[in-house]
């Protein structure tokens, strides 16, 4: 049976909003073929329909699943016609909610795939990657079709949809990582909190990332998949004394992407929102709710839907660096930098932390690079997090770097990274950075001012290098270390760089 849907924009029908089109219907099923009964094994329908550009960010296929049901299967397709140089093309999403409906942060959400997967199932006891096993239970379920991008010919999409009646299975009861490991009391513990696998777009499987993060000589990782928890439980014996796994979400709208670090596992951030909407500080809370950080990802990042366009007065800290290196990047660490100015310039209230992760789906992207290194109390979720808010961090490209950042008054007054020393405007104070592990790499001292000193380091990619001023000349300190310029007049490739040591007494 085969239905076509074609949508017409009534005015005000915003590309931010969402549609609701007819609804599939299924037979109420007689027992199935094999189960005692003489109704079919199972059934399927399938709907064609057309998006006009100016489509709504979310259109819904409903679909009445009768009782009886053991699995539900849906496959899609969507035409990608040829479009001038400079134009989008059609990119088309899809996800699914249960009975339980389809209302911003409800519980019918079930599962997302985005655009990594041209068909899933799910059932009580399984289902495909980024889908959550449960049962198939009477009512009106929701595909959710998600039009990311639709070419200026609009958008011909098929929807199939395959119930398969039997018994149920059983769900298994998830396994999630513990909040703590063992660590090494307090110290510097490395992490990589923005991961992709099978789970949503990555191609790399859970035992991967974390044989490739052990490789690396992390401590922890964050599983961020984009828009499902799906992973959260698939982690199991992966975990041990020498690696923390948090759970988390890469919350993808349409505005911007935030990474949720650390959320309780199992809850669900919702995305299907803009910033026209003045939503996000809700889903922000909601996070802290869940015990996790909001961290906005790759604010200045070049793909479709990647610019952050919510602000940062709901962050608790900002990636400023995501993946390797690049002028994306750069405007990033500007754009924070200037963020530390207007906070010493208040003289009072919070300031936001930087961070950096590997944003890391497929080979060869490199998981831990860049990552993020924090002092911590004890290698556990709460004491991470501690840290991160702090801005006890320095980010690395990699572990062969490692260092050391502070500055003193002249009688012994000391302060660490994301520290304060609190002293007189005239007060001589020295920076101190050591560093080892960077050859042919150059130290900047970073202030209020821009960059004020710079030094090279020796061949061996070991030294210290030292700065006097006053809180006068710096109302902050920070530290750069970076590899030769690849491109004339521009800054070189970053290696690692520290959070501010405030200066003075505010």
């Amino acid at each position: 049976m085969e239905r076509r849907e074609v949508l017409k924009l009534s005015a005000g029908a915003g590309a931010a909003g969402a549609l609701t089109l007819g609804r599939v219907s299924f037979a109420e099923a007689a027992p199935a073929a094999g189960q005692g009964g003489r109704g079919p094994a199972e059934q399927t329908r399938t709907v064609r329909g057309h998006l006009p550009p100016g489509a709504p960010d979310f259109v819904y296929v409903p679909v009445d699943v009768p009782h009886g049901v053991r699995e539900i299967a849906v496959a899609y397709r969507y035409d990608k016609p040829s479009v001038p140089d400079g134009t989008a093309g059609n990119a088309c999403d899809i996800g699914i909610f249960d009975e339980r409906g389809t209302e911003l942060g409800g519980a019918g959400f079930r599962g997302w795939s985005g655009g990594a997967r041209s068909e899933f199932f799910l059932r009580a006891d399984d289902a495909t990657p980024g889908y959550l096993p449960g049962p198939v239970n009477a009512g009106t379920w929701h595909i959710a079709l998600g039009p990311y991008t639709v070419a200026p010919q609009g958008l011909n999409y098929e929807v199939t949809v395959t119930l398969r009646h039997g018994p149920r299975g059983k769900t298994p009861t998830p396994v999630h990582p513990p909040e703590r490991a063992r660590g090494r009391g307090r110290a510097w513990y490395r992490g990589d909190n923005h991961l992709h696998s099978v789970y949503s777009d990555g191609k790399r499987t859970p035992a991967r990332i974390a044989a490739l993060a052990r490789a690396a000589r992390l401590d922890f990782l964050t599983t961020t998949e984009h828009n499902t928890t799906a992973s959260h439980g698939a982690w199991e014996g992966l975990w041990g004394d020498d690696l923390l796994i948090l759970t988390g979400e890469e919350v993808t709208t349409r505005n911007g992407h935030v990474v949720a670090m650390g959320t309780d596992p199992g809850v669900f951030i919702d995305w299907r929102y803009r910033a026209r909407d003045n939503a996000f500080g809700r889903y922000a809370r909601a996070i802290r709710r869940a015990g996790g950080l909001v961290i906005p990802a790759h604010p200045h990042a070049t793909c479709v839907g990647c610019n952050w366009k919510f602000g940062l007065n709901e962050a608790d800290a900002v990636e400023v660096w995501n993946g390797p290196y690049g002028p994306d990047d750069e405007i990033t660490l500007a754009e924070w930098d200037n963020t530390l100015v207007a906070h010493v310039r208040g003289g009072r209230g919070p300031w936001l932390p930087a961070v950096g992760h590997s944003d890391a789906h497929r080979d060869p992207d490199v998981v831990g690079l860049p990552q993020t290194v924090v002092l911590a109390d004890d290698l556990s979720r709460r004491a991470l997090q501690d840290g991160i808010r702090a801005g006890r961090v320095w980010i690395a490209e990699s572990s062969a770097i490692d260092l050391s950042f502070a500055v003193t008054g002249e009688r012994g007054e000391h302060a660490g990274i994301g520290g304060r020393l609190e002293l007189p405007g005239g007060a001589r104070v020295t920076a101190r950075l050591t560093v080892s592990g960077a050859p042919g790499c150059t130290v900047s001292f970073v202030t209020d001012q821009g960059v004020r000193h710079t030094a090279p380091l020796p061949p061996s990619g070991a030294g210290t290098v030292t700065w006097s001023t006053t809180p006068d000349n710096a109302a902050y300190l920070r530290a750069e270390l970076r590899h030769p310029p690849t491109t004339p007049a521009l800054p070189g490739p970053m290696a690692a760089l520290t959070n501010p040591i405030f200066l003075g007494e505010w």
